[in-house]
């Protein structure tokens, strides 16, 4: 029976030999990918959007002078899986995959596989028969022309910088993901990367030769490869700025979860001391004062940060934790991952590096009722740190913890597969009104930029939400600062401001921020434009909130089209900004939203809308 089966099957799949046009489409028709030279386009509903113009990887030995032999339909893959945090719990989704074959000069085979989705274009490179291969490089450019509309990043370690509105390269750039890309009016395509496993490292992109290429460049990795092996997921997310700020293609596209207990995994919102006392976590009575504040607001979680390990007047952390639990508040504790920065660093040091200390370490942290870790300083991309990473998670799911990388890469996908990852930073936030005058012009745009590009692929721990200043002050409004809470996703939402500040605003605020899910059964892109505005509506169980910034320094009107909200009947509380900085909230019940907002310059508002 399987010898008859077996040519059944191969015939089953769609092939395509050389010299015949390569066209291949998605699901429904409104993506199509076709060869072009040495590459790739990709089109959205007959407007091409993206050039690949160069395709391919290199190992040692392998992969050097490809040939295209031939196009293989694989079949369709189906995306339906449940999260515990992030912008949908119930992503679906659902692609045609099809496989390019390559050979290379010595005959080696190089499969490129590419998934087509509705909603955009994932691709990868498969090896086989390796044998003490060392990863050379890959020769994927992504040809983006001149005039093209872009935001992107310089690249840093930590992806602590801003996304700038372009329409031109500069020379020997290097770029960090996601990148935003406008190729046609009103449609975008967001690069990124999906799917960081063990022996890979992750990439950026490098501007450093034609200035319309930028090519794919995975950081170090010096592994050795054996037996199959394949790239991450190269992604794209294609179609208007809703599809792309909607889309879960990164987590579509990773691993399943690996975590056989999850229910001990719970998002939430967090109560933060080091916005406001920079070294606040060495001193028990500030612990203290941050933990009545989130027990006042019913917040779950308050976050210990660094030098915990340098307490004052004779208490040490486990008093903190232990003052914590008996107000109903679970900790969490700071860690310096020793990788990155340590010169002058704060500490802990050196608990995590190797695996029988780490194993000790959260075994500990389990034993006196630590919730979670936030784990600091690492050194960027390349295998080392992603390895690392995974270790860390690995590592902390056996002890029940949950898991906030700081100073880190962006996520990539582990928040399906591992979610105990529940938020990453990875943005330059709201902590740099600590360290530069930078942010306190920028921020506005900045913030309007953030759920069009960072936000997109993945939980952004921005610590949002000062009304007080810190040692820069901030120039954007209450409600501004208020509907980041929500505009920015992340499942543990660190509030920025001091317990004072909080305490001192209306009680409907108070009652706001005892309310706020971390976690979300659906996302909505209301309205917007990078850099300019952004509202985004959000829902949890039958309450939406839909949250608006301007992110200019001129009042605005902005559109509201929520007709997607199905309630007969609603009660809405709204959150708008006065304009008087002597009284900045106007706070009202209302019973239907406004088809538009007036919006203070750099000003926000928020709307709850509950079923009555």
């Amino acid at each position: 029976m399987k010898k008859i089966l077996l040519p059944i099957c191969l015939l089953i799949c769609t092939v395509m030999a050389v010299g015949k046009p390569l066209r291949v489409v998605s699901p429904n028709g409104r993506l199509s990918l076709e060869q072009q030279g040495r590459g790739y386009v990709v089109s959205c509903e007959g407007q091409q959007v993206l050039h690949l113009s160069q395709v391919g990887v290199t190992t040692s030995t392998i992969g050097e002078g490809l040939t295209f032999r031939r196009l293989v339909k694989r079949g369709k893959v189906k995306a339906d899986y449940r999260m515990l945090a992030g912008k949908r719990l119930h992503p679906r989704n659902a692609a045609n995959e099809y496989v390019c074959e390559y050979v290379d000069k010595n005959g080696m085979p190089v499969l490129l596989v590419f998934r087509l989705y509705n909603d955009g274009v994932a691709f990868r490179y498969e090896l086989s028969g390796l044998k003490d291969e060392r990863m050379k490089g890959e020769q994927t450019v992504y040809t983006i022309p001149e005039g093209t509309r872009r935001w992107m990043q310089p690249w840093r370690d930590s992806y602590e910088d801003f996304f700038p509105l372009a329409t031109a390269g500069g020379k020997d750039q290097r770029i960090g993901f996601p990148a935003l890309l406008e190729p046609k009016d009103d449609l975008y395509v967001l690069l990124s990367e999906a799917n960081i496993e063990r022996r890979q490292s992750a990439a950026s992109l490098y501007n450093d030769g034609r200035p319309e290429d930028y090519r794919v460049c995975p950081d170090r990795n010096e592994v050795s490869l054996n037996g199959d092996w394949h790239t991450p997921w190269r992604v794209a997310i294609i179609g208007s700025l809703a599809d792309v700020v909607q889309s879960t293609l990164v987590t579509d596209v990773s691993e399943p979860c690996r975590l056989t207990d999850t229910d001990w995994i719970q998002p939430g919102v967090v109560s933060w001391v080091y916005w406001a006392y920079n070294h606040g976590s060495n001193d028990y009575n500030i612990i203290k004062m941050y933990v009545d504040f989130a027990a006042t607001l019913h917040l779950p979680y308050v976050l210990i940060d660094a030098e915990w390990d340098e307490m004052k007047d004779g208490k040490t952390v486990v008093d903190a934790v232990d003052y914590a639990k008996s107000k109903g508040v679970k900790p969490m504790i700071w860690y310096n991952s020793s990788v990155g920065w340590l010169d002058g660093a704060p500490g802990p040091k050196f608990r995590l590096n190797k695996a029988e200390d780490r194993e000790r370490e959260f075994a500990w942290c389990e034993a006196i009722g630590v919730a979670g870790v936030k784990i600091d300083f690492f050194s960027g991309d390349n295998q080392m740190n992603m390895d690392y990473c995974l270790d860390l998670l690995e590592s902390a799911a056996r002890h029940h913890l949950l898991v906030n990388f700081h100073g880190a890469p962006i996520p990539r996908g582990w928040q399906r597969t591992y979610p105990n990852l529940l938020s990453t930073e990875g943005v330059y936030g709201a902590e740099w009104y600590n360290n530069k005058p930078t942010l306190t012009t920028r921020a506005a745009a900045h913030n309007a930029t953030l759920p069009f590009t960072r936000n997109v692929i993945g939980p952004m721990d921005y610590t949002p939400c000062a009304f007080s200043d810190s040692q820069h002050p901030h120039i954007t409004t209450h409600a501004h600062e208020l509907a980041l809470t929500v505009l920015f996703e992340s499942g543990l939402q660190h509030l920025a401001d001091r317990p004072q500040s909080i305490l001192a605003q209306p009680r409907e605020v108070h009652h706001f921020f005892s309310q706020l899910p971390a976690a979300w059964d659906d996302t909505r892109l209301v309205a917007g434009k990078p850099g300019e505005y952004a509202v985004v509506a959000r829902r949890s169980g039958d309450t939406w909130y839909v949250a608006g910034i301007n992110g200019s320094d001129a009042a605005r009107t902005i559109p509201l089209h929520t007709d997607f909200i199905k309630m007969s009947k609603k009660s809405i509380q709204s959150f708008t900004d006065s304009g008087d900085s002597a009284s900045p909230w106007v706070i009202r019940t209302i019973d239907r939203l406004p088809s538009s907002v007036s919006c203070q310059p750099r000003g926000g508002f928020v709307y709850v809308i509950q079923r009555k």
